[in-house]
């Protein structure tokens, strides 16, 4: 089941933390980035920030969550996370299929490593087509995604 979350309860935070640790742990590997900024957010940055938190429960564990940036002109998918226990289940295809369903927008965008081929592959399979590279100052190259809604 897929809902919104209630970010700014502690309890949804730290739910949500875990399942960001986890799964980032695993894309750190993927791009052998020994600094990834993803793994040093904290519970405050969950709490304070205007995005949108959607979750997806399965047994009633948060198993996934995807972190929406909402404007009129176009929605960003800030992060896609799956935690690894339940990687391999369509759970990310059907994260993404629910913002495409249900979000109206000129443009949806997204960002990801370079070398996160199962994100990479996911995307396209959704029809995002890749629009620009770019290396951080973390030494991570990086790729943007667009589709046009």
């Amino acid at each position: 089941m897929i809902q919104k979350l209630n970010n700014k309860d502690i309890e949804i935070a730290r739910k949500m933390q875990v399942v960001f640790h986890a799964s980032y742990a695993i894309e750190a590997v993927l791009l052998q980035a020994e600094n990834f900024p993803p793994l040093q957010r904290q519970i405050p940055a969950y709490i304070d920030t205007e995005t949108d938190f959607f979750g997806y429960w399965k047994n009633e564990e948060l198993a996934a969550v995807v972190e929406l940036h909402l404007t009129p002109e176009q929605i960003h998918i800030q992060s896609l996370v799956v935690d690894p226990s339940y990687f391999r289940q369509g759970i990310g295809r059907k994260l993404v299929q629910y913002v495409l369903d249900s979000f109206s927008s000129e443009l949806f965008m997204v960002e990801t490593g370079s070398a996160n081929g199962p994100a990479i592959a996911l995307y396209k399979r959704f029809g995002f087509e890749e629009v620009l590279q770019w290396d951080t100052e973390h030494g991570i190259r990086k790729v943007r995604f667009e589709k046009k809604g």
